[in-house]
């Protein structure tokens, strides 16, 4: 079973096979329907489409971020109509980077799904092997999928103000280090962070190659990150609660588990103009 991170070569051996599920993650946030466009360009054999909007977020409404989760029950659902059960294994890519295929991988850990992992390097690492793509769509007979939600994996906004008061989380938050200090914001209205959070950019996650670094330098970095916290005090945020996935997909692969998501993030926390804004690198 594969449940953070697979390679290349490891996912070439399984492609094909009825037991596995091959979800193609890539998206544009400027561009919506440009993920789907490349799929029809071109994908990893058998693989199906997940667009972030329409698939891997719920309706957007006015106390909501830019990507509330889906409801459980239809992402259920979702999930039975690419195939998906219990006795699968799924593995999620985007372009390279990984950020999208890790909301993916995220949403299926929250249903329960323990065999989902990341295809290390994404579609750009199956491209440079040389491995085949196709262009049509193989589409899956549909399966029964019984969600076992995790509940304790995810933090409300309300949770946030709470659990900060009292000192009690760490929040780390994956937007770049301009948006985190207030500048060059154009996703959201206000420009900032919540304050008290620290900032880890998700590529922070990632060598020059596009691949995640080895387990022992992400556990190394993480844990100066965490400064003597255990890795369930750690809330993970983003714009969007997108990116932030990524941040606990590294935390997962480094052996740190039990970090939360903060879903709404910075998109849903700054809905109400009440609620603090920091601003600068602290």
């Amino acid at each position: 079973m594969y449940s953070t991170l697979i390679d290349v070569s490891q996912l070439g051996a399984l492609v094909g096979r009825p037991e596995v599920v091959i979800l193609d993650c890539r998206f544009e946030l400027a561009a919506p329907d440009a993920g789907a466009a490349a799929f029809a360009a071109g994908h990893i054999p058998g693989a199906q489409y997940a667009h972030l909007d329409r698939d891997l977020s719920g309706p957007v409404g006015p106390a909501t971020g830019r990507h509330p989760l889906p409801d459980p029950e239809r992402l259920a659902i979702t999930f039975g109509r690419w195939g998906i059960n219990s006795n699968v294994q799924v593995v999620t890519y985007d372009a390279g980077p990984g950020a999208y295929a890790a909301r993916a991988w995220w949403l299926l850990r929250w249903l329960g799904h323990e065999a989902v992992a990341v295809l290390n390097g994404g579609y750009a690492a199956w491209q440079a092997a040389g491995l085949v793509a196709e262009t049509h769509l193989r589409r899956r007979d549909p399966r029964l999928y019984v969600p076992r939600l995790q509940p304790d994996r995810s933090v409300t906004t309300a949770d946030v103000m709470k659990q900060r008061a009292e000192n009690g989380i760490q929040i780390v938050d994956a937007r770049g280090a301009d948006r985190f200090a207030g500048q060059n914001e154009t996703m959201d209205p206000v420009g900032g962070h919540v304050p008290g959070a620290r900032n880890r950019p998700f590529t922070d996650n990632l060598g020059p190659d596009g691949r995640f670094l080895p387990v022992d330098t992400l556990r190394a970095q993480w844990e100066a990150v965490l400064a003597g916290r255990p890795a369930t005090e750690l809330v993970s945020m983003c714009g969007s609660g997108v990116t932030a996935c990524h941040n606990l997909l590294a935390l997962e692969h480094a052996g740190l588990e039990g970090s939360r998501l903060y879903a709404g993030s910075w998109s849903e926390w700054v809905r109400d103009r009440t609620r603090p804004v920091a601003t600068g690198n602290t």
